[in-house]
C-alpha cells in the first residue's frame, strides 16, 4: 500500500513545535549546584598534608635515630683514654667526664672525687704515671655513666 495515494486530512492550524507547547504542573528545570569537585578536591589535599606528615616523622625518627651525640662522643673518648701519656689523660678525663657528672648527685659526687686524685697529674711539669687508685675510681665512674 502506497502512503502517498491515501487522502489528506484538512487540518486548521500546524501542530504546535515543542517549544511552543505550555506546560501544566511541570516546573522548569532548575540549576543544582554542584559541590562534588570541591569535596573531592579536599580529600585529596587532606589526603596528601597527612601523607607529608607521615614521611615528615618517619624521617625525624631516623634521623634521630642514628643521630651522633655529644655524650656518645664524649664517653667513646672516656673509654679510649691513653694513660701512657699521664697529664693529657688527666686534662681528658676532667673535661669529657664532666658531660656526665651533672647526671645525679651520685655521679658529680664520684666525679668530684676523681677530680681530686687527678689534681697531681695536672699542674707540674712532668708527672709520674697515673697511679692504680685512681684508674680504679676512674673505671667506677664509667661503669655509672648511662649514654
Amino acid at each position: 500500500m502506497d502512503i502517498s495515494k491515501l487522502p489528506k486530512l484538512p487540518l486548521s492550524k500546524p501542530l504546535p513545535s515543542a517549544p511552543d507547547i505550555p506546560l501544566h504542573d511541570i516546573k522548569p528545570l532548575v540549576e543544582i549546584s554542584d559541590y562534588s569537585l570541591y569535596y573531592l578536591s579536599a580529600l585529596i589535599a587532606l589526603g596528601l598534608i597527612i601523607l607529608l606528615a607521615l614521611a615528615f616523622f618517619a624521617w625525624r625518627y631516623w634521623s634521630q635515630k642514628n643521630r651522633y651525640t655529644t655524650r656518645k662522643e664524649h664517653f667513646e673518648r672516656l673509654q679510649n683514654i691513653d694513660f701512657s701519656h699521664p697529664k693529657n689523660a688527666a686534662y681528658a678525663i676532667t673535661k669529657y667526664g664532666y658531660t656526665f657528672s651533672q647526671d645525679g648527685e651520685r655521679q658529680h659526687e664520684t666525679y668530684e672525687n676523681l677530680l681530686s686524685r687527678l689534681a697531681p697529674y695536672k699542674y707540674k711539669k712532668s708527672v709520674d704515671a697515673i697511679d692504680d687508685e685512681a684508674k680504679g675510681y676512674f673505671n667506677i665512674y664509667l661503669e655509672m655513666i648511662d649514654v
